[in-house]
């Protein structure tokens, strides 16, 4: 089939120049999405100005999402086990204490 809806072909004797293909380093990528989330502006604009398409742009913006919250599980899971911790360390002391109250107790009796 000589060209369809989503893809016309070329007219005659003219052939589609096609874009080198482009990498892009992940600072980039943070740049450009922080771009789009600070800016408030629609994607497709934000994406014209970068010269990306907006599917492009969508892509890195829902990594940057989910690298975040990767990053927001990984900080509560760290919070969560340092509160364990700390429950632990405390319960200790106050068995520390405790036995400290009683062994005065004890030996107050033993001198009076």
């Amino acid at each position: 089939m000589e060209g369809s809806v989503r893809n016309p072909a070329p007219p005659e004797g003219e052939r589609a120049q096609r874009r080198p293909r482009r990498r892009f380093t992940g600072e980039y990528k943070a740049q450009a999405v922080q771009r789009l989330i600070e800016s408030g502006r629609p994607l497709a604009d934000i994406a014209a100005e970068l010269d990306v398409s907006p599917g492009q742009l969508s892509q890195w913006r829902n990594e940057h999402l989910a690298a975040g919250s990767t990053e927001a599980l990984a900080a509560r899971k760290a919070e969560q086990a340092e509160t364990q911790r700390l429950r632990r360390e405390v319960k200790r002391l106050e068995e520390e204490v405790e036995i400290l109250r009683k062994a005065a107790a004890f030996f107050a009796r033993g001198i009076a």
